[in-house]
């Protein structure tokens, strides 16, 4: 479909004169892809300050044709004035006249005016607003390593007398977790976009070489594969999968790795869409920081229930994960000629009952800094 017949797609629906498969695919999209959405709301709060710049032009032009009116019906006439005998009868001025006739007219006249002028100033100013918002504001998690560590770990890798491990800390980094017990690894897309290789490593200080087996970019999401030699399982995950909708309100909690130390954070489920309503995402009120995309979002319970992919800047508390349900969705629609093996997701859930600290400790075993050399 070509740019032009995509706004006109757009202006129809805004005109309600869509099919009503178009409106299904059209919204389908706007749900799924927010730079989109963004899209679709600009052509509207554009084509509606063009509407309102129209009707100011056709109101001029009716206050223009009531005034020749006027003219028309009041002609000016020369006349020669005699000095009266007896005191003129008084005569209604013609402009006390004309307020007389046009009164109301003119009142309904005036009142379009300045809603139509105040309409237009405001849908300019929201237009400019979102506008800003929406490009500015939204924000993806993956943390960029910092140059002058990078060169620190040289300098002490050429200072070291004898050999040791590569402590290169890549380019970028992000965090993710794993999805089976033999290998299959879950993160954002963004946080693997460009990648030339990629490791993982957590806090116990387990490293391992992974490689990109699918992703989807239109959610977020990245499936990767270890195939490291040294790489023998993650072991029994702990946690499974919730493949319904959290309930508004709920308590939720993540870990990861936006420094070089596992970080925990704890907060609610603030939204059951995410960023421009955005329906397969959560918005939640955990503080997040670079280097958060990618990890798990939990329920009180323990249940897998949203992978974090990003937040919105100037607002305290308003950070998005994309929705489990999805990640279940992709994982049932690969193609088999993407999958070495299938994929068993984990089916029993030992954290529940337990406490939040128990929780962590079971936890931070599964949960990786992503690193992503380019």
């Amino acid at each position: 479909m070509s740019e032009r017949e995509l706004y006109e797609l757009i202006e129809r629906y805004h005109q309600h004169q869509v099919t009503s498969s178009e409106r299904a695919q059209l919204e389908e999209r706007i749900a799924s892809d927010p730079a989109f959405a963004q899209r679709v709301q600009d052509f509207k709060l554009l084509t509606a300050t063009l509407q309102s710049h129209g009707k100011q032009k056709v109101l001029r032009q009716r206050l223009n044709g009531l005034h020749q009116e006027w003219k028309a019906e009041n002609p000016v006439q020369t006349r020669t004035v005699a000095a009266p005998t007896t005191p003129p009868a008084r005569k209604t001025p013609a402009i006390k006249l004309f307020l007389k006739q046009y009164s109301a007219t003119m009142m309904v006249a005036a009142t379009v005016a300045i809603v139509t002028v105040f309409s237009s100033l405001m849908g300019m100013e929201l237009w400019r607003s979102a506008n800003k918002q929406q490009t500015a504001r939204y924000v993806e998690l993956r943390r960029e390593v910092d140059a002058l560590k990078r060169k620190q770990n040289a300098l002490l890798q050429d200072a070291t007398t004898t050999p040791r491990a590569s402590v290169n800390p890549g380019q970028f980094t992000g965090s993710g977790f794993a999805l089976t017990a033999d290998g299959y690894f879950v993160t954002s897309y963004h946080v693997i976009e460009g990648a030339d290789s990629l490791m993982i490593e957590n806090k116990a200080g387990n490293r391992y070489k992974v490689v990109e087996v699918y992703s989807d970019q239109v959610r977020d999401l990245a499936l990767l594969q270890v195939i490291d030699t040294a790489f023998h399982g993650f072991g029994k995950l702990p946690y499974s999968f919730k493949s319904n909708e959290s309930d508004l309100g709920e308590r939720v909690f993540t870990l990861g790795y936006p420094r070089e130390d596992l970080v925990f954070g704890d907060g609610t489920l603030s939204s059951k869409s995410g960023v421009y309503g955005d329906t397969s995402s959560y918005q939640i009120s955990i503080p997040l920081n670079p280097g958060n995309s990618g990890g798990p979002l939990l329920d009180d319970k323990g249940n897998m229930i949203g992978v974090i992919s990003g937040k919105m800047l100037g607002v305290d508390g308003a950070a998005f994960a994309v929705k489990s349900g999805y990640l279940l969705t992709l994982l049932e629609q690969l193609p088999a000629s993407r999958l070495p093996q299938p994929v068993n997701l984990p089916k029993t859930n030992s954290l529940a009952g337990t406490s939040r600290p128990q929780q962590l400790k079971k936890l931070q075993d599964f949960v990786y800094m992503v690193k992503v050399y380019n």
